[in-house]
């Protein structure tokens, strides 16, 4: 007679093996996502109206941790980068990268990257509210200029207290 492995009191019921690979599937999941939101991708709340008609107050967006910045993202900046009393991080839309200069001609409301007129159809009025920064501005190495897109109501580069955003303190890319 074959001599069994474990007695018949001892054999894991199906309910039990069920249980367990239910288990393992969610610690694998469980960890694969903490890998994945701490690396690669990261969710972040909106707060405000600066982005809108884009992005409203309240939405969340996906971001794409790995990267850098291109003419046109949106990107989640850390309160680090403020100099001012905010706390919370900012999310705007790149215009300026190192290297570009930009200028803006306030009574028309025309944004200008390296002398070129941005075509701007995401933006919810022309831009007419000035900061306290000097224009034209040279974008510095290891920095960004950045605009909200609704742009007469949006706290950003225009603003001393914002000003040039050093990419160190750049969270993500918005990607959804």
């Amino acid at each position: 007679m074959i001599k069994r492995l474990f007695p018949p009191r001892c054999l894991p019921s199906r309910v039990t093996r069920l249980l367990y690979d239910i288990a393992d599937a969610f610690c694998f999941a469980l960890v694969f996502f903490a890998i994945l939101s701490a690396f690669v991708l990261r969710p972040s709340g909106v707060s405000g109206a600066s982005m809108e008609p884009t992005l409203r107050d309240g939405q969340y967006v996906l971001l794409f941790v790995a990267g850098d910045a291109r003419h046109g993202d949106i990107v989640v900046v850390s309160e680090k980068a403020m100099r001012g009393p905010n706390s919370s991080v900012l999310v705007k839309r790149v215009i300026g990268l190192p290297g570009d200069v930009i200028d803006i001609d306030f009574d028309a409301g025309t944004v200008f990257r390296n002398g070129e007129a941005l075509d701007e159809p995401y933006i919810a009025q022309a831009t007419q509210r000035r900061g306290d920064v000097a224009f034209p501005v040279a974008v510095e190495e290891g920095t960004i200029f950045v605009l909200g897109d609704n742009r007469n109501h949006s706290a950003d580069s225009r603003d001393s207290n914002i000003g040039l955003i050093d990419q160190r303190y750049l969270i993500g890319r918005v990607i959804f």
